[in-house]
């Protein structure tokens, strides 16, 4: 999108989590950003790289895999760690447990075990995966503990994380923040669908962002965010087969099986991307009626797609029109 003559906006593009990653960083030309805002794209990507070595589950030096393995016994973590992992569990008691990070082991049932961009390569697309063990209801978040004061964390044995949505989520929330604080007039960070803006947008006063449309309906349409959050969870990307069987990666809690809730996709606009990644994997699980009343309620807005392609646009997202 085009800036004034006195900003300069420049983009980064990457592969981090699993996903395509864009950092757009507004800044004034001749701007106090050592060495520019390309340099603050550099940033980004260290910052991401950083993030994904301490979340992902298919690192075994990750903190996430250590707490995994852990058995019940505390785990020392880092700051951003223990923030995450507070977030998740405070989703999942103000969503009711339609959004619970304790779904690994179910995610794994499903067959999806390494990473889908390891899946991919070695398959062609995600192909057809072998039996795996059967799936169970999450356990839910009731007996993990974190300590602030030690700095660490406790499953409950037999219980895991996946962290991957929030944290995709909670990476462009840290990362906006970091580069704004660094000189960056206004940034947006797409994580794969997972967009926070923070700062000064371009002119002429926003950003403009599409709606992502994975049935094609054509109607999804355009949203601008001047600083804020948008987020898109369907069962159409990162989907599979499993002894002939389609499955995808929106689990629904109660039952441990890829939720089938009459919904394609769900887009969530809120103040931070985290939460706006959780109330769309909330709401998708929840259906349309209890999902846009679980949206509404937590002060968001947003869209909805069934799986026959109607439309449903939340109350509140005419404000975010262009």
């Amino acid at each position: 999108m085009p800036a004034d003559d006195d900003e300069v906006l420049t983009a980064t593009r990457f592969r981090a989590m699993g996903t395509d990653v864009e950092v757009l960083v507004l800044g004034p030309v001749g701007g106090p950003v050592d060495g520019g805002a390309d340099d603050l794209g550099e940033r980004a990507a260290v910052a991401i790289e950083r993030l994904e070595s301490k979340w992902s589950r298919f690192r075994p030096t990750s903190e996430l895999c250590r707490l995994n393995e852990a058995g019940g016994s505390p785990v020392i973590v880092s700051q951003e760690t223990l923030s995450v992992i507070e977030r998740a569990v405070d989703a999942w008691k103000s969503t009711g447990g339609r959004y619970d990070p304790t779904i690994l082991r179910a995610l794994e049932a499903a067959g999806y075990t390494e990473n889908f961009d390891d899946l991919a390569k070695q398959q062609g697309d995600p192909g057809q995966m072998d039996s795996r063990a059967a799936a169970r209801p999450a356990t839910g978040c009731a007996g993990i503990s974190v300590d602030r004061l030690i700095g660490a964390v406790i499953l409950p044995p037999g219980v895991a994380l996946d962290l991957g949505g929030i944290g995709k989520g909670f990476a462009a929330d840290l990362v906006a923040t970091e580069l704004l604080a660094a000189g960056a007039r206004g940034v947006l960070v797409n994580m794969g669908g997972d967009l926070r803006a923070l700062g000064e947008p371009p002119a002429p006063g926003a950003w403009v962002v599409e709606i992502d449309d994975p049935l094609g309906t054509g109607r999804t349409g355009m949203v601008t965010l001047g600083t804020g959050a948008i987020a898109t969870s369907t069962r159409l990307r990162r989907a599979w087969e499993q002894d002939g069987r389609p499955q995808h990666h929106l689990i629904d809690p109660r039952t441990g099986e890829p939720a089938h809730s009459g919904l394609a996709s769900v887009t969530v606009i809120s103040g931070e991307a985290w939460r706006a990644e959780v109330l769309a994997k909330a709401a998708f699980v929840a259906g349309a009626q209890d999902g846009a009343a679980l949206v509404e309620e937590s002060g968001g807005t947003g869209l909805f797609v069934t799986d026959d392609g109607e439309v449903l646009e939340l109350a509140g997202l005419d404000g975010f029109r262009p």
